[in-house]
Parts: C-alpha cells; sequence; structure tokens
C-alpha cells in the first residue's frame, strides 16, 4: 500500500486545523531501498521498484518507516483498517448495512439493572432502554456477530432478554454462570448433581406400594418377606412386559416383541436370572414396564397443591420399577464392553429409565453410551447388517441417532460420529415378523409411521441448524435447499435472511403435507384427532363424549383416561416438534426486533408473529399427554425450551415493539391461546420442580418475571 508521507498528509488535511503553537515539524526523511542501502548507491524512491531494481529485475524492497512519538498516523491508519475489516467479516450477505442479526458494541457489555421507581415492580426494559453512549470506552471490544443457536440459555444471553432478567425482583441462582457458559454448558450439566441418588437395594427393598402396583399380594399385618426375582408369577412377568411393549416400546421402537418373549423372556424363566444380557434385558423391560404401570395407575409427577385430588407421590425417594432398576445395574457391569446389538438396547433402555425419573445427567451419559456401542457395532461387526436382525439394527441406529441430536441441539454436547453411518445403514422398515399384539397396535397407533416420520423430521432439523448458523453468522452459504414455487416466493426487497427462514419453513410445511393420511393435522386442529378416528377410540363409549371432541385439552385440572399404545404421546410429540423447529426457524426475527427495531420490515415483523404463533399450545403441555410425563422423551429438553417460550410471551407483552406485531399480525384468539400456553407452561414446570433439579432452576427464573409463588 503506497503510503503518502506525514507531510502530505498534513498538508491535505487543509488549512481548517488551529495553528500550533509550536514550529511545525519537518518532513521525515524517505528511506532508500534495501538494494540500494546495500550498495551504499543513491536510491531513486520510485514505486514500486526503483530504477536500479528495474534496471537489474531485483526484488524491491522498502523498511517500514517506523513512526515517531508524535507521528502516528501509520498506527492510526492500520488501527482503522483492523476495525473496518472487523466490520467487514460481520457482514452476512455482503449487505451495505450492519446486519440486523448482529448485537451493537453497546449491548455486548452487560446492562446496567433497571432502577425501581414507584411504578410496577414488573416494569420490563425495552430496546429504547439499551443505547449506545456518546463516549467510546476506553478498551473497546470487537462486536461479536450474532450466532444463531437453538439453545435456550444462549437467547438468556440476548442483552434485552439479560437486562429483563438482571432487573427482576427475584435472584436467581447462578444466572451469570449458565450464561456466560461454554458449550457444552457445564453449570446446567452440575445442577443435576445436586438431586439425592438413587437408592441402590434390588428387589430386597420393595415397599407395600411397590408391591401393590405389580399385583403381589400384600399383608398388613405381617412383615413382608423378601422377593426375589425368581418368585414372580407368570401373570406378573406377563404384566409387566405386556405394559412395556404397549407403551414405551411404541414411543421408542427397540426391542422386538416376538423375539423377547420367546427366546429372551423365555430363556430367563426357565433358566434363572444370571449376570448375561439376557437377565439384563429382562430387569430393565420390567423396570419401564412397571413406569408404565404406574401411569396408567395416574401416578405421575409431584402435583402442586393437591392437585388431581391426590396427595404427591414418593416420586423424588423411590420411583416406580427401582428395584428391577438396579437388579440391572448390579448386570450391567458385565455386558458394558460387549459390541453387540443387546448392549446397544441396554444402554439406551437404562437411559429410557433415567429419564422418566428426571435424572438427566445420568440419561445424557447412558444414552452416549448407546449410541458409542451402536457405533462400535456397526464398525466392529459388519456382518450384523446383512442378518436377519437389520431391520431392528436400523431402528436401534436410528432412536439414539435422533436423541443424541436433540441433546446437541440444546446442549451442544458433540456428536458422537453415528451422522456418518446413516448411509450405511439405511432407513428400518419394520419388514420383520411382527406378533398379533404389535400388528393390532401398529393399526391403531401408526407407531411405524411416526417412527419414520420423526426420522426425517431430525434429518430437517439438522439441516435446518447448520443452514441457519451459516445465513446469520459472519459468512453467507448457498442455499442447499431448492426454493418454492412462485407464489411463496418472498418479495424481492426482503432481506436475505428472512429469504432463507421463508424456505426452510416451505420446507417443513412439505414434510407435513407429506406425511402419511393417518397423521396429518391443520395449523387450526392440533388438538385434533387425526382423520378418519381410529375404531379404538369410538368403540363402546370407551372414552367420554368432552374428550372424542379433541385429542388434547388445556383443561388440566382432572385426569383424562390414557390413550392405549401411548398413542397421545406419539402424536404429541410429532406435532410439537414440528411446531418446536417452525419457533427455532422464526427465532431470529425476534432478536432483530428486540435489538434492531430501526431496521424492522415488514416481513421480519410477520416473520416475528409466526414465531410467535408457533411457540403456542404445544401439544406435550397439554392433557392428557402432560400427565403422562414419565413417558415423554427428553423431558430436560422440553422443559428448557418452555422456560424459552414464556421468556419470549413475557417480552411480546413488555415490549412495544413486540406487543404492536402481537396486535397487528396476530389473530383474534391469539391472547387467549398465549394465556393457556403460559398457564400449561407453568404448570408444566411447577409439577417437575421438586423432583427436577432443571426445573427447579426454570422455576426461580420465572418466579419474578410471573410473580409465582411456591
Amino acid at each position: 500500500m503506497n503510503v503518502e508521507p506525514p507531510s502530505a498528509t498534513s498538508s491535505s488535511a487543509g488549512s481548517g486545523a488551529p495553528p500550533s503553537q509550536r514550529k511545525e515539524r519537518g518532513a521525515i526523511a524517505a528511506q532508500a531501498c534495501e538494494t540500494c542501502r546495500s550498495r551504499k548507491q543513491k536510491c531513486d524512491e520510485a514505486r514500486p521498484k526503483c530504477g536500479t531494481c528495474q534496471k537489474f529485475k531485483l526484488d524491491c524492497r522498502y523498511r517500514e518507516p517506523q513512526p515517531t512519538k508524535k507521528d502516528k498516523t501509520l498506527s492510526e491508519i492500520l488501527d482503522r483498517l483492523k476495525l473496518i475489516e472487523g466490520k467487514v467479516d460481520q457482514l452476512g450477505f455482503q449487505q451495505v448495512h450492519p446486519s440486523p442479526y448482529e448485537p451493537s458494541q453497546r449491548s455486548q457489555t452487560r446492562p446496567a439493572p433497571a432502577q425501581a421507581g414507584g411504578g410496577s415492580g414488573d416494569s420490563v426494559p425495552t430496546t429504547a432502554s439499551i443505547q449506545p453512549s456518546g463516549q467510546s470506552s476506553p478498551t473497546p471490544q470487537k462486536p461479536q456477530p450474532y450466532k444463531y443457536v437453538s439453545a435456550v440459555h444462549k437467547l438468556m444471553a440476548w442483552p434485552v432478554v439479560r437486562q429483563v432478567l438482571d432487573s427482576g425482583q427475584t435472584e436467581i441462582p447462578n444466572l451469570h454462570a449458565v450464561i456466560q457458559d461454554r458449550d457444552p454448558p457445564l453449570e446446567l450439566l452440575e445442577q443435576q448433581r445436586s438431586r439425592r441418588k438413587l437408592a441402590t437395594d434390588g428387589m430386597e427393598g420393595l415397599t407395600m406400594d411397590d408391591r401393590a402396583l405389580l399385583g403381589l399380594r400384600v399383608d398388613a399385618h405381617r412383615n413382608p418377606t423378601v422377593v426375589r426375582l425368581s418368585d414372580l408369577d407368570w401373570p406378573t412377568v406377563e404384566s409387566l412386559s405386556k405394559a412395556y411393549f404397549d407403551t414405551f416400546n411404541f414411543i421408542y421402537p427397540i426391542m422386538d416383541r416376538q423375539a423377547f418373549n420367546t427366546t429372551i423372556l423365555t430363556s430367563v424363566v426357565e433358566n434363572g436370572f444370571n449376570e448375561g444380557v439376557a437377565s439384563t434385558l429382562v430387569c430393565l423391560v420390567f423396570a419401564l414396564g412397571a413406569v408404565a404401570l404406574a401411569d396408567s395407575q395416574n401416578m405421575p409427577f409431584m402435583r402442586y397443591k393437591g392437585q388431581m385430588g391426590r396427595p404427591p407421590d414418593r416420586a423424588a425417594d423411590r420411583p416406580p420399577g427401582l428395584a428391577f432398576f438396579n437388579e440391572a445395574r448390579k448386570r450391567l457391569g458385565f455386558s458394558m464392553a460387549e459390541c453387540s446389538l443387546e448392549s446397544v438396547q441396554i444402554h439406551a433402555l437404562a437411559g429410557l429409565y433415567y429419564e422418566s425419573c428426571s435424572r438427566h445427567l445420568e440419561f445424557w451419559r447412558m444414552t452416549i453410551s448407546a449410541s458409542m456401542a451402536c457405533h462400535a457395532l456397526i464398525s466392529a461387526n459388519p456382518g450384523e447388517l446383512e442378518s436377519p436382525r437389520l431391520d431392528l439394527i436400523r431402528r436401534v441406529f436410528w432412536h439414539c441417532s435422533i436423541m443424541e441430536t436433540y441433546l446437541n441441539l440444546e446442549l451442544e454436547i458433540p456428536l458422537t460420529g453415528l451422522d456418518k453411518l446413516e448411509g450405511k445403514v439405511g432407513l428400518p422398515d419394520f419388514s420383520g415378523p411382527f406378533c398379533e399384539a404389535d400388528y393390532l397396535g401398529n393399526q391403531e397407533s401408526r407407531f411405524q409411521e411416526h417412527f419414520a416420520s420423526q426420522i426425517v423430521l431430525r434429518q430437517l432439523s439438522v439441516g435446518f441448524h447448520d443452514t441457519m448458523r451459516d445465513a446469520t453468522g459472519p459468512t453467507a452459504a448457498p442455499m442447499p435447499f431448492p426454493p418454492p414455487d412462485r407464489q411463496t416466493q418472498p418479495s424481492e426487497g426482503s432481506n436475505p435472511v428472512i429469504t432463507t427462514i421463508n424456505h426452510l419453513a416451505y420446507q417443513l410445511d412439505q414434510w407435513r403435507a407429506l406425511l402419511p393420511v393417518h397423521l396429518r393435522w391443520s395449523d387450526g386442529q392440533a388438538s385434533a384427532f387425526s382423520t378418519p378416528i381410529p375404531d379404538l377410540f369410538t368403540q363402546g363409549g370407551m372414552y367420554p363424549p368432552q374428550q372424542m371432541q379433541a385429542m388434547f385439552t388445556a383443561d388440566i385440572s382432572s385426569p383424562s383416561a390414557p390413550y392405549p399404545y401411548a398413542t397421545d404421546v406419539q402424536v404429541a410429540m410429532l406435532r410439537t416438534r414440528y411446531y418446536y423447529t417452525k419457533y427455532l426457524l422464526y427465532r431470529p426475527a425476534i432478536y432483530k426486533a428486540l435489538h434492531h427495531t430501526n431496521m424492522l420490515s415488514t416481513d421480519d415483523a410477520k416473520a416475528v408473529a409466526e414465531c410467535l404463533k408457533a411457540s403456542l399450545k404445544w401439544p406435550i403441555i397439554m392433557a392428557p399427554t402432560c400427565h403422562r410425563k414419565r413417558l415423554v422423551p427428553c423431558l430436560f429438553f422440553w422443559t428448557q425450551n418452555l422456560l424459552g417460550v414464556l421468556i419470549l410471551l413475557h417480552l411480546s407483552q413488555q415490549v412495544p415493539v413486540l406487543s404492536n406485531i402481537r396486535a397487528r399480525f396476530c389473530d383474534n384468539t391469539f391472547d387467549m391461546d398465549a394465556t393457556d400456553t403460559v398457564n400449561l407452561s407453568i404448570a408444566w414446570i411447577r409439577d417437575l420442580k421438586d423432583v427436577d433439579a432443571t426445573a427447579e432452576w426454570c422455576w426461580n427464573v420465572l418466579r419474578g418475571m410471573y410473580r409465582l409463588d411456591d
């Protein structure tokens, strides 16, 4: 770069500068090139090559002039160049204006807590309360570009959200540690250690309630005798097995009922329990079967103030099925290093049990262990992919992949590499032999189609996540998805990020439109039965008329009759994951509305409205599914995301730009649905807070925001 001498620079500045009191310093002498200096001859100092170097075709190099104490022109130029380079690096899609998805330099610093005034103690600062100061900081920090993330604790780090949380009257434990935590968030993981560990006694620890749940004889006047696994009669064994396969295995189809009943269970019953994988699998199936029996008897987690007219259960001390689970834990060490399908199933089932009693850290560990065991099975025993068990291996593989993907989206826990084996493994087609019970269950619940649809939605979610990180980051990536037809194309002047979001939302809607007919629903009927209604629900007046009007209801005051085959859980999960994905796609527009209001366009406002509408009345938080939390996959995941929904709905009422968008672009039913969503989400977290460390922390975040009492 040809930099003029300081004298030229000062002279070109014009006469507008005030006259100096001291004598003007002379120009700094120019320097000869390195070649002429070594030859000790005069250099004509021509640029880029002097005459001597041009004549002899030599490399011409000039020393950089060192700025003197008072001549800092070059240093200032270099500093400005670095600042400009930083700003250019942050321009997504090569926009002329700064990206609306980047926080201002001021917003990167911690906002000062709002002063309590004479008004409402629940007043929330708006974007107008975060203004850049006229004076620059003595040590300015380079602004960090907005990075698309799905994790809720990253949403809480948004400057406006951070200021709202800081201005609350209730102190939130470890708030700043969680917000500033790295990925994966160690502080969130550490929260799980605060809970008391599960008891370790096996069958000898069966209580009177456990015996009653299992249908064992109970004599209140005599001390109960110790029940051993070998003492279980066939009706009890059959009841536990059926309870598991009619619920958990329809949600997570990782076991083969026919093979289990005819081979594994029969062998254990005839030969007794030992330390082998068969006995471990049977104990885990019994443990989850006991959980399913507790669910069928309306024994959920702790209830708030005698909700549903029953005293709180002892979920925090002895969850259902613990005796069987501990028997499995005693045997787990003997098979944990095997490269077998059974090893994958054991870790996956153990993870499901841990999550059913809100032991999230253990659930994460078992889930990752199942994924690694699955990776080892495919890598070490490739012949298994040509065996008759191929379809079951595929189902286990995709179960592990779905679970670890959602952990990655919420906690940034690294993937195990299963995604690189997707092409090698292939998709399940449920081509294996099925017993009559599974055939009838599939006819009524369509669990095979549900599982296949979850796999496709998982693949879409990963693609959306990667695309959005590129679209809102410092560099833009080309669109990996085909654009929609002309009727759905955004306007020509729309923001490229909004264009990307609309394209991805179109892909999501296409996924829903292509669902099997028994699984489809429309936005206006997210709580309704799929059509046609399965015959099982209309036979013999099994369900009251009011329950037949809709599959899900916001009235959670009384327990609903649980649907067979956990059909409501399957339907709720599929629909909720659709709305969750849509909510994530449009959430960057909320960031722009909060932090760059002056750059908000009509398309941006519509995207904000779409995000808010996608957060309403997720079926998973409505009855009857909300009463069956033990069967719901990834409780931690949903509790965290409900916290994020509650924060944004609160801001949509308090921040003027969001409340205006809410009034203008949302329909007349929005306010009522938003109120229902707030009540349902708070009830979800309240129901878990006494047994779940994550829910307890979320409750502390919400107490001041929504003025909740314990």
